[in-house]
Order: C-alpha cells, then sequence, then structure tokens
C-alpha cells in the first residue's frame, strides 16, 4: 500500500514543483512519509503522509483517498488538510494552530512530520540562497516566526510522549536553527533539542 501510496501521490502532484524551486513538489511528501516511518509510524500514518497534500493542492478529493486507500488513512488527510485556502494566510494559520489542539496523537504526529519538512527545506534554502528565501513565501520572515514558534509551543504541549519526543526535538531544533531564539518558556527544551546536531 506504501507503493501505492507514491504512486498515487507522484501522479497528483506531477508538473507541481516547491515554491520558488526547480524540485518536484513530490519530493516533499515522500521526505514526510521518510520521516514517519524512521519514527516507527503505522503504515496507514506513513500513508496519510505520502498523500497529505493531495485534497489540499491537487484535484485529488477524500473519496478518491477513502477508496483507493481506507477510511482511516482519508481521516488523517482530511485531519492535515486546510479546509479553505480561500482565507488570508493569517486566518488560515491561526486555524490550523486551533485545529492541531483537537487532533488525535496519529494525525498530530503527521502535521509535525509535515511541519518538519517544511522548517528543514527553509533552512537548506537559506544556507543555500541566503535572506532571499524567505521572497518565495506569502509572508516575510517575521510572520514565519510567529507561525512556527506557534506550531512549536503547541506540538510540545501536546506531545509528550517518548515516541514523538524525538521527531519533535528536531522540529525545534530546526526552528532555532532558522529563525535564531524561541519563546522563553520553551527555550531550555530547544536548546537541548538543538544539541542532536
Amino acid at each position: 500500500m506504501i507503493f501505492q501510496a507514491i504512486e498515487f501521490a507522484a501522479g497528483a502532484h506531477r508538473g507541481q514543483y516547491r515554491k520558488g524551486s526547480k524540485i518536484p513538489y513530490i519530493i516533499h511528501p515522500l521526505n514526510v512519509g521518510k520521516i514517519l516511518i524512521e519514527h516507527g509510524c503505522s503504515d496507514e500514518v506513513v500513508i496519510a503522509g505520502i498523500l497529505h497534500d493531495t485534497v489540499e493542492d491537487t484535484p485529488v478529493n477524500l473519496d478518491n483517498i477513502r477508496q483507493g486507500f481506507g477510511l482511516k488513512v482519508a481521516d488523517l488527510v482530511e485531519a492535515a488538510s486546510e479546509p479553505d485556502k480561500s482565507g488570508t494566510w493569517e486566518n488560515r494559520k491561526k486555524h490550523t494552530i486551533g485545529m492541531l489542539k483537537n487532533l488525535s496523537h496519529e494525525a498530530m504526529i503527521l502535521v509535525l512530520a509535515d511541519k518538519l519538512d517544511n522548517i528543514r527545506a527553509i533552512r537548506e534554502g537559506l544556507e543555500r540562497d541566503g535572506e532571499g528565501v524567505w521572497e518565495r513565501f506569502n509572508r516575510p520572515r517575521e510572520k514565519q516566526k510567529w507561525y512556527y514558534d506557534s506550531l512549536m509551543a503547541v506540538f510540545t504541549d501536546s506531545l509528550t510522549d517518548e515516541q514523538s519526543q524525538n521527531m519533535l526535538d528536531f522540529f525545534n531544533a530546526e526552528v532555532v536553527r532558522v529563525f535564531g531564539n524561541v519563546p522563553q518558556e520553551m527555550k531550555s527544551q530547544s536548546i537541548d533539542a538543538a544539541r542532536c546536531f
């Protein structure tokens, strides 16, 4: 089923590229799937990770996911998708932060893996292209910092089990590397996480 999901996602994302780059978009969902595999997640969570942007960014709908991969995978994909991309960036990100608190553990792990790959891509872009990387985004560095600090706070409050901790440490460390500082209440946790590198 994982290989079927890879083929399905590759077809759905055909012709799409990562923001401001020539990197085929499919690399991102494959990276998310890889992160989930490396952290011992179930096949259903891995499959949902590979498919997580198909409903949001392609003509694929949740019925297609249910028929091809089952109800649980479809529910996880739905949980990881923004329901309305027509709102402002600020409102959409506030919605994401708010809905995270109500997600199942598996759905939150899926979203964490997605955000981990995103922040790694930003860090790699900064290393390669410098501060110009922020021009690729809909909002400047300060807004992105607010978003990732907010995500870090929610993930840290909600994901306290051992399985999640390693992935969370990597996420927090990447946020520190990209933005240079973190909210005061999280500083000691993030500094510890940064020692992983």
